[in-house]
C-alpha cells in the first residue's frame, strides 16, 4: 500500500510557493539548499515506495511469517521516522553556522583594520629611529674627527714647548759660564777687593766651584728626571677636556645600544606581526571556504505565532545567537504543546528527587504566566520558613500542599519542562539554576536582598515622599550603598537607570520605575545591570584568587593556602565569612573546620579547579579593598 507523504514536504512546498507568489522570500542559496534537500528525501521516499509495497505484498501471501514480518517492517518504518525526526532537529543548527560566520567575519574585519594601523605605526616609529641612528652616527663621526685634531695639536704644542725648555736650558748654561768668567776676570784684576790674604780668596773660590758643581749635578738629575714632565695646570686642562669627551663618547654609545635593542625589538614585533597577519589570513580563508550564508530573519515573521509584531518584539535587541535561542523556544513551545504525557526518569540516585517516577505523567500544559507565578509563589513560601530542607526536597512538598499527592508529579515533570526551556526568562532561568544545583539558593536570597535594601535607602533619601530624585540624589545612594565599585560602575547603572551624560544632575527620576517587573517577571534594565555586575565582580574576584595562589587549575591546593589567599585579596573578610566560602570550597561543616594553628590543615588538599567551581556555585562578595587599592 502507498503510504502517504510527510506533512512537513507538503507545507513547506505550498508555504514556498505562496510566499514565492507574494514576493516575500527569493531564491537565495539558503532556501535552495533547504530545497535540495527536501527534494532528495521525497526522491528517496519514491525509490523506497516500491520495496515497501512489494515488502507488504509479502506480508500478505505469506500468512505464516505475517507477524514476524509486520515486526520486522514496523521496526524499519520506525527507525525511519526517529532519523527524519533527528534531521529535522538537526536543521536549525545551520542558523547558528551563519551567525557564527558573521561574528568570525568581523572580528577578522577589525583585527586586520587594527592590524594595518598597527602596522603603519610601526614604519613609522622605524623610520625616525633609522634618522635618529644616521644622526648618532654623524655625530659619533664628528666628535672622533675632533678627538684625533685635538690629539695632533696636544702633540705640537708639546714639541713646541719642549724646544723652548731645551733652548732655554742652553741659554742659561752659557749665562752662567759668562757671569763665571766675569768674575774670575775681576777677581784677577782687582785683589785688593778681598783684602790682603789670596789664600783666603783662593779657599773661597774653591769652595763656591764645588758649590756649583753639586748643583749642576743636582739640576742634572732634575733634568734628567722631570724633562718630560708637562705643567701641571696644562695637564689639569687637557685631563679635563680629555674626561668630557670620553663620557659623551660613552654617553652616544649606550644610546646607541638603546637604539639597536630597540631595532631589534620592532623587528621581532614585526616578524610575530607578519606571522598573526598570516594565520589570520589563513582562519579567514578556511572560514571564508566552510562558512554559510547570514540567515534572513525577517523570514520568521509569518511563521512565528503572532505575526510581524509578535516577531518585532521579540527578536528587539537581540543578536543573532539570542534569535536562535528564540527560535528555539517559540520550537520548544510548540513540541511541548503537543505533548499530553512525558515518561518517567526512574528511581536512580543520579535523578533529582522531584523527579523520581516510573511510567508516564500528564502534561498539565500551564501557560507562561502561570509558571512564572507558580515559581514566585515557591520562592515567597521557601523565603518565609526556616529553610531546613534541601530546596528540591521543598520544591516536591511545595507541589503535595499546592496541587495534593496525586498531581505533584505531574505538575514538578511540566514545570522542570518548561523552566528547562525558557532560559531568556529571568524568573525561570534562576529558579531552574538554584534547582538543579548549579547556583546555593543564597546567591538569589542575597540579591533579592540587596535590591530591597537599596529601595528602601532610596526611599530614605526621598523626604518627601513623591517617588522622585535627582541624579545626584540616586548617584549618592548608589556609593553609599556600594562602596566598593567603581566610578565606571555606578556610571553604568545611572545610566541603566534612564541618565545620560547630556542630562542635569536636577533631572527628576521615578525610582520606583527601576525596580518593576513586566508580567513575564522580568527586570528593568537597571535591576538587570546590577546582576551583571554582580556576577562579573564575583568572577574577578575568583580570578584574583586564582592569581593570588599562582597554581594551575589541575593542581592540588591545601586549606591553608586558600585561606591564606583570600585574606590577602580582601583583608576585610571577617572570620565567619571566611569560614562559609571555606567549607563551600572544601565541602566541610564549618564546625569541622581546624584552625590556622593545627597541623592536620595541611593534609586537606583539593583540586583548584574544583575549588573555584564550588565557590562559584555559592554568593561571593567582597568585603573590603585591598590595602594597596584605593576605594572608589
Amino acid at each position: 500500500m502507498a503510504y502517504p507523504k510527510p506533512r512537513c514536504s507538503n507545507f513547506t512546498t505550498t508555504s514556498r510557493t505562496h510566499l514565492q507568489s507574494l514576493g516575500v522570500i527569493t531564491d537565495d542559496p539558503f532556501l535552495t539548499e533547504t530545497n535540495n534537500t527536501q527534494k532528495r528525501k521525497l526522491s528517496q521516499k519514491r525509490k523506497t515506495q516500491p520495496y515497501r509495497e512489494i515488502f507488504e505484498f509479502f506480508i500478505e501471501d505469506f500468512k505464516t511469517y505475517k507477524p514476524l514480518l509486520s515486526s520486522i517492517k514496523n521496526a524499519y518504518e520506525v527507525m525511519l521516522a526517529h532519523q527524519r525526526e533527528k534531521i529535522r532537529a538537526l536543521e536549525p543548527l545551520k542558523a547558528k553556522l551563519v551567525t557564527v560566520n558573521e561574528d568570525c567575519n568581523e572580528r577578522i574585519l577589525a583585527m586586520r583594520a587594527e592590524e594595518r594601523s598597527e602596522i603603519s605605526m610601526l614604519k613609522k616609529e622605524k623610520m625616525n629611529l633609522l634618522k635618529i641612528i644616521d644622526k648618532k652616527n654623524e655625530e659619533k663621526i664628528s666628535l672622533q674627527s675632533e678627538v684625533t685634531k685635538l690629539r695632533k695639536t696636544l702633540a705640537e704644542e708639546y714639541l713646541r714647548y719642549l724646544s723652548e725648555r731645551d733652548a732655554r736650558k742652553i741659554l742659561i748654561a752659557d749665562l752662567n759660564e759668562l757671569r763665571y768668567q766675569r768674575e774670575d776676570m775681576s777677581l784677577a784684576q782687582s785683589p785688593g777687593i778681598w783684602g790682603e790674604d789670596p789664600v783666603k780668596l783662593t779657599v773661597a773660590l774653591k769652595m763656591a766651584r764645588q758649590d756649583l758643581a753639586r748643583t749642576q749635578m743636582e739640576l742634572n738629575t732634575m733634568k734628567a728626571n722631570f724633562g718630560d714632565v708637562v705643567p701641571r695646570r696644562d695637564f689639569e686642562m687637557q685631563e679635563k677636556t680629555n674626561k668630557d669627551l670620553q663620557e659623551q663618547l660613552d654617553s652616544l654609545r649606550d644610546d646607541y645600544k638603546e637604539v639597536c635593542k630597540e631595532h631589534e625589538m620592532l623587528l621581532q614585533l614585526h616578524m610575530s606581526t607578519l606571522k598573526e597577519r598570516d594565520q589570520y589570513h589563513s582562519e579567514l580563508q578556511e572560514i571564508q571556504r566552510t562558512s554559510t550564508p547570514r540567515p534572513d530573519w525577517a523570514k520568521c515573521e509569518d511563521v512565528v505565532a503572532g505575526g510581524p509584531d509578535r516577531w518585532h518584539m521579540l527578536a528587539e535587541g537581540k543578536n543573532s545567537d539570542q534569535l536562535v535561542d528564540v527560535l528555539l523556544e517559540e520550537i520548544g513551545v510548540g513540541l511541548l504543546q503537543e505533548k499530553d504525557f512525558f515518561p518517567g526518569l526512574g528511581y536512580e540516585e543520579s535523578i533529582p528527587p522531584f523527579l523520581r517516577f516510573e511510567g508516564v505523567v500528564e502534561n498539565k500544559k500551564p501557560t507562561k504566566k502561570d509558571v512564572i507565578n507558580l515559581l514566585k509563589d515557591a520562592w515567597k513560601e521557601r523565603l518565609a520558613e526556616e529553610q531546613k530542607e534541601k530546596f528540591q526536597d521543598f520544591f516536591l512538598n511545595f507541589l503535595e500542599r499546592r496541587f495534593g499527592p496525586a498531581d505533584a508529579m505531574a505538575w514538578a515533570y511540566t514545570i522542570f519542562e518548561n523552566i528547562k526551556l525558557f532560559r531568556s526568562n529571568e524568573v525561570m532561568s534562576q529558579f531552574y539554576a538554584v534547582l538543579m544545583g548549579k547556583w546555593n539558593e543564597s546567591v538569589y536570597i542575597k540579591q533579592k536582598e540587596t535590591v530591597t535594601q537599596l529601595l528602601k535607602e532610596m526611599t530614605n533619601v526621598d523626604s518627601q515622599n513623591e517617588g522622585l530624585l535627582t541624579m545626584e540624589q540616586l548617584s549618592t545612594v548608589l556609593k553609599s550603598t556600594f562602596p566598593f565599585k567603581k566610578e565606571e560602575k555606578i556610571q553604568e547603572l545611572m545610566e541603566a537607570g534612564g541618565w545620560h551624560p547630556s542630562s542635569s544632575n536636577a533631572d527628576l527620576l521615578n525610582y520606583h520605575s527601576l525596580f518593576a517587573e513586566d508580567e513575564e517577571g522580568q527586570s528593568r534594565p537597571f535591576v538587570q545591570q546590577l546582576w551583571e555586575q554582580y556576577l562579573d565582580e564575583k568572577d574577578d574576584y575568583l580570578q584574583e584568587l586564582k592569581q593570588e595562589l599562582g597554581l594551575e587549575l589541575r593542581e592540588k591546593v591545601t586549606l591553608p593556602k586558600v585561606r591564606e589567599a583570600l585574606m590577602t585579596i580582601d583583608p576585610k573578610l571577617d572570620k565567619q565569612t571566611l569560614n562559609s566560602y571555606l567549607s563551600q570550597a572544601f565541602q566541610l561543616p564549618v564546625t569541622e573546620l581546624p584552625e590556622e594553628a593545627e597541623e592536620k590543615t595541611e593534609d586537606i588538599v583539593i583540586q583548584l579547579q574544583t575549588a573555584l567551581e564550588r565557590l562559584q556555585m555559592a554568593d561571593i562578595r567582597r568585603m573590603g579593598p585591598r590595602e594597596q587599592e584605593p576605594v572608589s
